[in-house]
């Protein structure tokens, strides 16, 4: 059995919502609602936080997590990732986002499953998909859409719609016409497949789409795409964290 690790990139600075991984949801600061669903996966053997803040490293300490502090200057959360396990024994890294508070273990044994399959020993990255329901959440730059070939592989991850429907006349037929999937911001990495991902440049889709695992697909890493039921809210901003609490709230317990 491999060894698995979850690590969680955590940054007090955000232009939209500063200290955000302390942001208190029902009396708990929101890394810690993210550190102990990862510790609910099954397959998962430790987790830690990846932080620059102090602020940061001594909340998790106080709940008496695992955190390791990482230099400020670090570009991008999965960079910070590599930083955090250079060091760690692992043969397989999760990424898991920071601001995702809504994360269950099951979906990261879900996102980590492919990799104890040997017919799918040709993965470098793999993440999860949920089906689309509703047209604004299509339409919604904000949510990333993925398609993805036969065997689940990623073709493409957009801020668009993708594919694009040729037949639909009116927004509202897209869904009629066709399947669209949102992509959930978890990558499950290879130990190789991560450091070889980091020291890729910066590719052009990326830097038009603004999303990074681009990248991987410019250069030719395979990712492969599971589909969930289960779906999750980032928080982006201040008002995102009362729907996280309306939905934590609708739980018969929390």
């Amino acid at each position: 059995m491999p060894r698995i690790i979850g690590v969680i990139p955590a940054r007090y600075a955000s232009s939209r919502f500063p200290g955000k991984p302390l942001a208190d949801i029902l009396g708990k600061p929101m890394i810690r609602w993210v550190y102990e669903n990862a510790m609910s996966s099954k397959l998962i053997n430790d987790v830690y936080v990846a932080t620059d803040d102090e602020r940061i490293f001594n909340t998790v300490k106080n709940f008496g997590g695992n955190v390791i502090m990482t230099p400020s200057e670090i570009p991008t959360g999965t960079d910070r990732i590599a930083y955090a396990v250079r060091n760690i024994d692992a043969d397989i890294i999760v990424n898991i986002q920071g601001d995702e508070p809504l994360i269950s273990g099951d979906m990261i044994d879900s996102a980590i499953e492919p990799f104890l399959k040997e017919e799918d020993n040709d993965i470098d990255i793999s993440t999860l998909a949920v089906k689309i329901t509703d047209v604004e959440t299509l339409f919604n730059p904000n949510v990333v859409k993925v398609v993805f070939d036969k065997k689940n592989f990623a073709l493409y991850f957009s801020r668009s719609p993708i594919p694009f429907c040729r037949d639909a006349q009116r927004r509202d037929e897209w869904l009629k016409l066709g399947v669209y999937y949102k992509h959930i911001g978890i990558y499950v990495y290879k130990r190789n497949s991560l450091f070889k991902f980091v020291n890729l440049k910066t590719s052009k889709l990326e830097e038009l789409e603004k999303l990074e695992q681009l990248r991987a697909i410019e250069n030719g890493m395979r990712i492969k795409v599971v589909i969930t039921d289960k779906d999750t809210i980032g928080v982006d901003t201040f008002s995102d964290i009362e729907n996280v609490v309306s939905i934590l709230k609708q739980k018969t317990s929390f």
